[in-house]
């Protein structure tokens, strides 16, 4: 009895999300592939912690990517954000904190410093978001203008040079393990990411946001707010960058204008590769954190090789990429013609 409830659970997922049971079967396959081929190097606590360490950093910038690609936008300035606000973060606190600050002094810097990221992050995200519902801008070039422009602020603010030297009480708290065992980058990915999920799934603002991506027009009409609601989802996205800023800043223990600049095309592959459709309307959040665990291990997994050069990997990414967005678009027209077709013959048929 208990064996088919336990198959039973698994089978009335597939049934209810099938790309998101598709994604767990390719985790669970590259999981037993690096088992079997790098048996000793996959099953070492050091791998799995350093992935929990790594991750987090593209993991905070897709969930912004992710809820914007909701509302049938999308933003690619979350490095340019993470960049400009872990500088702010990183300048406050050189200029609080001196090498001889007691704990007390530290921490109200750390704070302060904090504070003004998330608020440089929140505001970056609603100058985006008023580009693209006020200034009827596309988000695709409004985000890939502002981009240009907060990666040139950082660059402006650090003369092209790292900021480092942090007061130690930050990298002790923010890369810390909880427990001496979990990151807390890990941490603070699961927190934003199930309030993330509470927001989406939980609240009438997640609903307005599929409703927008489905159907601007009719939720125009509807009496939606669609201005405000994009206006606030990317000052979201905006937050979201910041922390990942923060995280950026524990883990290098410095600000450069220029780190993770290949998270941009990462992200948008890890929100398509789950699930959620480039046009709006569609996606879960479930399939994106899948797609960041399944990319971290194959990030991993193909460090164990040291043949396979990183150079590969943008060709590897993008070419996913590619092949993701041509079956999602390709079974678009094709269900979109067997209702048509269906259409036609019921028209027949009553005539």
């Amino acid at each position: 009895m208990e064996s088919t409830t336990l198959l039973s659970r698994p089978l009335a997922l597939a049934r209810r999300d099938p790309y998101v049971a598709r994604l767990f079967v390719i985790l669970v396959t590259l999981v037993a592939f690096f088992l079997i081929v790098r048996t000793d190097n996959f099953l070492s606590f050091g791998t799995w912690q350093s992935m929990g360490v790594q991750f987090p950093e593209f993991g905070l910038m897709a969930l912004g990517v992710m809820i914007t690609m909701i509302t049938g936008g999308i933003d690619l300035s979350v490095v340019g954000i993470a960049n400009m606000t872990s500088i702010a973060a990183a300048s406050i606190m050189l200029s609080m904190v001196p090498p001889d600050a007691s704990g007390g002094q530290a921490t109200v810097g750390i704070l302060v410093a904090v504070a003004v990221s998330l608020v440089t992050g929140a505001l970056a995200g609603a100058f985006n978001g008023f580009l693209v519902s006020v200034v009827k801008i596309p988000a695709i070039l409004v985000t890939l203008g502002t981009l240009e422009l907060f990666t040139g602020i950082a660059i402006i603010i650090t003369a092209g040079k790292p900021l480092s030297g942090l007061p130690a009480l930050y990298g002790q708290t923010f890369g810390a393990r909880l427990f001496g065992v979990v990151p807390v980058p890990l941490l603070i990915f699961v927190v934003v990411a199930i309030a993330m999920g509470v927001v989406m799934h939980k609240m009438s603002f997640g609903s307005k946001l599929y409703m927008l991506g489905t159907n601007a027009t009719a939720a125009r009409f509807s009496g939606l707010h669609s201005a405000r609601l994009l206006i606030q989802t990317y000052t979201i996205s905006g937050v979201c960058a910041a922390i990942a800023g923060l995280v950026l800043l524990a883990n290098y223990n410095s600000a450069k204008a220029d780190y993770g600049v290949a998270y941009t095309l990462l992200t948008v592959l890890i929100v398509v590769l789950g699930g959620v459709d480039p046009n709006g309307g569609k996606g879960k959040l479930l399939g994106v954190v899948l797609a960041i665990v399944i990319l971290q291990i194959l990030s991993s997994g193909l460090n164990m090789f040291p043949a396979i050069s990183n150079f590969y990997r943008p060709l590897i990414y993008g070419g996913v990429l590619l092949v993701v967005i041509s079956i999602s678009e390709g079974k678009g027209r094709f269900w979109k013609r067997l209702n048509t077709r269906k259409k036609t013959k019921e028209e027949v048929v009553v005539s």
